[in-house]
């Protein structure tokens, strides 16, 4: 499914899918919602879930914290139906516009994973802004017995 990378030109200008995973076999991925834009979540995928991805036209990824293969929505119900999937120009990022309908891609409840904003200025204490005020679902009910999968 994905060429060797032989040349700049071929990656950059060519037809074949040669996307470059770094030395952890990753790849950057960005999720959007296909119908507003809005940036739904950031995470990465392996070779098996960028496959996967593209296979079945359902979100797979990679979870750093887990070590394991994860197909989003599989626990929520909130699975990721790709619309689109995008590939930058040096094939080292991917973009996802998914369909979750009237779902949620944050652990956390919210639908998007970016519910807060970071005020800008001079200002000492950097209170984070709600963007989103209300919870899609309840992490404690959807997830009961699940590690967080949040480090500190």
């Amino acid at each position: 499914m994905f060429r060797k990378r032989k040349s700049i030109f071929e990656v950059e200008e060519g037809k074949f899918l040669s996307p470059k995973f770094d030395s952890k076999g990753l790849i950057p991925v960005i999720t959007t919602d296909y119908k507003n834009g809005n940036v739904l979540m950031h995470s990465y995928m392996n070779k098996i879930a960028l496959k996967k991805t593209i296979e079945t036209k359902e979100a797979h990824y990679w979870s750093r914290s887990s070590k394991a293969l994860w197909h989003k929505g599989k626990t929520s119900g909130f699975v990721q139906k790709i619309k689109d999937i995008r590939i930058d120009d040096d094939q080292d990022a991917v973009w996802l516009k998914v369909d979750i309908g009237n779902g949620s891609s944050c652990h956390v409840g919210y639908k998007s994973c970016f519910y807060r904003s970071i005020p800008l200025g001079k200002n000492k204490t950097k209170k984070l802004k709600f963007k989103e005020k209300k919870k899609k679902f309840d992490p404690k009910k959807v997830y009961k017995g699940q590690p967080n999968p949040t480090k500190l």
